[in-house]
């Protein structure tokens, strides 16, 4: 994995939890602590685009669409 540097500003209280994790030993470093929570914040916002992408899909139709492939298919199932 390739890291590339960046150079960010802070609010100072923020910064000071950020120290406070990295003291306590929940994170190694301020960079992993804020990694970490980028990551996060990326895989929540990817989430819930896949959420919202979701809710405009018809359910009807997609329905429909699902039962039509089954149907197309049923024949090469094997019997039980």
């Amino acid at each position: 994995m390739s890291v590339a540097k960046v150079t960010i500003s802070i609010e100072s209280q923020l910064l000071k939890r950020i120290d406070s994790l990295v003291k306590n030993r929940v994170f190694p470093n301020r960079s992993q602590a804020i990694q970490s929570a980028v990551e996060e914040k990326v895989i929540r916002l990817d989430k819930s685009r896949l959420a919202r992408e979701c809710a405009k899909l018809d359910k009807k139709e997609e329905q429909a669409w699902a039962d039509l492939g089954l149907a197309a298919e049923v024949d090469e199932w094997p019997e039980y």
